[in-house]
Order: structure tokens, then sequence, then C-alpha cells
């Protein structure tokens, strides 16, 4: 009868060590190697894990820049702690292996472990099958590390071309980036003619990030090299620029136009929807947007005596322009408060805003 129950706990341990590795693995594969948006269980309790402790040291920032400059290292850390918490899921789990192959006490089983995981060598087992057990766990623990080392060049490929297009806004949007200055800058600059080119070069902008930030899920959260700049932020300026250009300023109707803010909102989306954010996939033109209707009134009379030519139906214009910025609105906000984005017009957390000023959040 002890035989029988001896021999029960060994099987178990065993195919519980086994599960262990097994979650190991397959988070990194989905991480690093899946070449798709995949929400696995590891990586979201380590981001959030690190993100509240980060949130303890960001509340007592007394300015933005003291915020941003703590939050910079937030996605590194959380991005290096990853391995860590794998290597420490292989470690448990071969800890139960060895167990159960009969190296006993526990604590020589945590040896043998931790050994075979870093190549170390200093504990040994002549068992075949405990052996054989340590090569399979020093190549997983290599191929880990391996992973990690191969995953950085890309992922800071990505946010290279993410951050080269957001600088450029600058240039051309002002700092924080804003539709009304853009808009104008064409103008005075380029000829609103011009708008076309930077409307197919964001789309393309859009289709990257889309792809990028949820396949490469920690991307969201690296910060721009400037306090100032954030690729939310970008984005809702070129949205929102796209959008009253569609449905305000009176000039020839681009198709380019409709499909940067297509991409742009779609691409949002699917951000969000990696990350949980709850929004409506097919909201009505009608719906309700964080934006107010005095403060649409103040950017048309801002570009009206900035000489932008305009289409003279303001109620209507404001009608169409709600009703391409709600399909995009809450992802935006959402995003920018979940990266915690510097303060930008219209694209930074509504709800903050409107508490700190008094105003309504909708209208």
């Amino acid at each position: 009868m002890a035989f029988s129950v001896e021999i029960a706990l060994r099987v178990l341990a065993f195919l519980l060590g086994v599960a262990v590795v097994s979650v190991a693995l397959s988070s990194a594969i989905r991480n690093f190697v899946l070449p798709r948006s995949a929400r696995e269980p590891v990586a979201r309790w380590v981001f959030r894990a690190v993100r509240r402790l980060f949130n303890l040291r960001a509340r007592r920032a007394r300015t933005y820049e003291e915020r941003d400059s703590v939050m910079a290292l937030y996605a590194p850390i959380s991005l290096l702690m990853l391995p860590v918490a794998w290597l420490a899921l292989v470690l448990v789990g071969y800890m139960a292996i060895f167990w159960a192959l009969g190296v006993r006490p526990l604590a020589l089983a945590f040896k043998t472990s931790g050994s075979a995981l870093l190549t170390l060598g200093f504990a040994s087992v002549d068992d075949p099958a405990a052996t054989a057990a340590s090569f399979s766990e020093a190549a997983i623990g290599l191929i880990l590390i391996a992973l990690l080392i191969s995953y950085l060049p890309t992922m800071y490929s990505s946010f290279s071309r993410r951050e080269a297009a957001v600088t450029l806004l600058e240039v051309r949007a002002g700092s924080p980036p804003s539709a009304a200055e853009m808009i104008k800058r064409y103008r005075r600059i380029h000829g609103l003619d011009r708008l076309g080119d930077a409307w197919a070069a964001w789309e393309t902008w859009f289709v990257d990030v889309e792809e990028s930030h949820t396949s490469l899920g920690a991307l969201a959260f690296f910060r721009s090299p400037q306090s100032h700049r954030s690729w939310v932020t970008a984005a809702g300026a070129v949205l929102d620029g796209a959008s009253i250009v569609v449905s305000t300023v009176d000039v020839p109707h681009d198709p380019r136009a409709d499909l940067c803010i297509r991409a742009g909102f779609l691409a949002l989306r699917h951000v969000a929807d990696f990350f949980g954010i709850r929004h409506d996939p097919n909201p009505r033109p009608d719906n309700p947007i964080s934006i107010a209707r005095q403060e649409f009134d103040a950017l048309y009379d801002d570009l009206a005596a900035a000489g932008v030519p305009l289409k003279p139906d303001r109620d209507l214009a404001w009608r169409n322009f709600a009703g391409w910025r709600v399909n995009y609105d809450t992802v935006l906000l959402a995003l920018a408060a979940l990266t915690m984005a510097p303060e930008a017009p219209w694209s930074s957390d509504r709800s903050f805003l409107a508490r700190r000023r008094g105003k309504p959040r909708k209208t």
C-alpha cells in the first residue's frame, strides 16, 4: 500500500513538473516566436506586478517629467523580468521532475535543478533518467536566454521606426502635436494639397504599429526619448487631423485621408483588444464622444483665423467630425491612460482633464 502511494506521488510530481515547464516554454514561444498577438498569463502577471510597483513610485511624482522618468524604466525592467519568471518556473518544474526520479531530499533536487538550468555543473546525478533530465533542462535554459537576446534587436527596430515618424510629426504638428497646428503648418509651408502624402505615410505607420504592438506587446510601454512625445498622442493628432480635413476643411476630397483614418482606428482597436480594453466595435455615428462641441467650435474659429478654407455649414462639419472620431475616441483615450501618455490636445485622458478643469466629459 505504501509502495503504491509512493509511486502515485512520484507520477504526480513528474506530471506537475512537466506541466510547469510547459507553461514556461509556451509563454516564451507565444511572446518571442509566435508572429501574432497572443495574450498569455505569465507575461500578463509579470507586467501587472511590476506596474503596481511603478505606480506606487509614479504617484509621488510632482510633475509629469518626474513621472515620465520613473515610467521610462517600466517596460525594460518588465521585459527583463520575463526570462527570470520563465527560469524560475523551469527551476521549480525540474525540481519536481528530479524528485520524482529519485533525487532526494527536496534540497538536493533544488540544487540539481539549479545546477543544470544555469549550466554550472556542480551537482551531478548518476541515474540515466535524471542525467537526461539535466541535459534537457540545460538546453531549455540556453534556449530561453537565446530567445531574449534575439528578440531585443527586432523589438528595437520596430521602436526605431515608430519613433522616427513621431519625431517627424513634431516638425509638422507642434509639441505636443495637435491636429489644428498640423493643418495650419501644412497650409503655410506645403499647401493643403500635400496632406495626401502624409495620410499615405501614416496609413503605413498604423499598419506597422498594429503588427508590432500586438505581436510585441511590451513595445506599447516603451516611452519616446523625449518626455513630451508619445506614439499615442501622435496617432491621435494624425487621426484628428485627417478627420477634420475630411469633415471641415474645404478642399477636394482625398480618399487617402479616409484610408488613413480607417487604418488608424483599426490599429488602435487591435492594440486595445490585446490589452483587454473594452470598446464598441460598431459605434453609431451619433454616439457621444469626449470632445465637446465648444472645443470643436474653438478649433473651427482658430483655423478660420489662420486662413484655412472651411466648409460653411459648421453644424454639418461637427456631425461629420464626430462621426469619424467616434471610431477611435474610446480606444485612443484608454491607450493614453494605459501608457501614461503626456497631455496633448484631444489625445489625453479626458476624464482626468475634465476633473481638473471642471468640464463635462462628454456632450
